[in-house]
């Protein structure tokens, strides 16, 4: 107890269920946040542990996350993932815009073209694109809490503006043109928050809003399927699972594009969203170019400028 070291042996009796309740009413500000993982514990993770003493958990214990979809999706004990990304080739991007119908192609232009997430291109109005036409502000998404749709702001609690290319500008406004916004009224944060309209610039052929499940299983996958990145449909039409080649990977196109044009890492991060740099650098470290030749002509380049001011006029004569 001098050192601070006791532990009460009936704080070990706590249950998993007990101990985590009383997370979830600290570890964020957010309703939607807390609901979601409280649906998330209650569906898959007190099944199995809630009953579970703390004191009785091991440094073992953490082979449970490999099958537990709370633990491999939230912050709450997320395990890193060992396969590093690889990102599409810009042919296989094209090749997946070409494969969508006309509504959703310009889809692509903004994930692979300005980095934003699959619920923050559905959220997307006509707002975001600034008056110069060379920014796009995010500032919702749509998220679905309990199965229900709702705006909420960008991932972290966080707006965003992000440079806007030409070319996607260009996109976006021949898509405004052959679909124009429709305006959408839905639940600010969670299912019984204030109503809030927006004009959103993608919508389902029938006027509303896109559905993230109809979206990714009906005009998602079949595109992924005819560009030749995963198998074609099943007897039964069903597809392969397709997580690596989600609309995530048109993100990921985005990060290794900007690296690879030698943008700097915390400029890439506050593009993307990202919580700080040092995320960012954790997922796409391995896909910024190497430095060493740069490295080699940054010394030469001055060591032979003092050459030439030394010697320079003298080797001349």
């Amino acid at each position: 107890m001098t050192r601070g070291q006791y532990t009460d042996p009936k704080s070990m009796q706590i249950t998993f269920r007990q101990y985590a309740d009383k997370w979830l009413d600290t570890r964020t500000a957010s309703p939607m946040t807390r609901k979601e993982l409280g649906r998330r514990l209650r569906l898959h993770v007190y099944p199995v542990l809630g009953s579970r003493p703390i004191g009785t958990f091991r440094p073992s214990s953490r082979t449970f996350r490999r099958s537990c979809p709370l633990l491999s999706t939230t912050r709450c004990c997320r395990a890193t993932d060992p396969h590093p990304v690889i990102p599409w080739m810009p042919d296989q991007v094209f090749a997946v815009r070409a494969a969508l119908p006309d509504r959703y192609r310009a889809m692509v232009n903004v994930g692979a073209g300005c980095g934003l997430r699959q619920g923050e291109v559905f959220g997307l109005a006509e707002d975001a694109i600034d008056a110069d036409g060379r920014t796009l502000h995010v500032v919702r998404q749509i998220k679905h809490v309990e199965g229900h749709p709702v705006f909420a702001l960008p991932k972290g609690g966080k707006r965003r503006d992000v440079p806007l290319p030409g070319s996607v500008a260009e996109a976006l406004r021949a898509h405004m043109d052959a679909f124009k916004p429709v305006e959408i009224t839905l639940p600010w944060a969670v299912p019984e928050g204030p109503k809030v309209s927006a004009r959103l610039i993608f919508t389902a052929e029938q006027g509303g809003m896109v559905w993230r499940s109809n979206f990714n299983g009906k005009e998602w996958k079949p595109a992924l399927a005819a560009a030749g990145l995963i198998p074609e449909a099943d007897d039964d039409g069903k597809y392969d699972s397709a997580r690596e080649h989600g609309m995530h990977a048109l993100r990921h196109f985005y990060a290794s594009a900007l690296l690879d044009a030698g943008e700097n890492i915390k400029a890439v991060s506050e593009y993307m969203g990202h919580a700080d740099p040092g995320l960012t650098l954790r997922v796409y470290a391995h896909l910024m170019p190497d430095s060493r030749k740069r490295a080699r002509l940054a010394i030469d380049k001055v060591f032979q400028r003092d050459s030439q001011e030394d010697h320079g006029p003298q080797t001349a004569q």
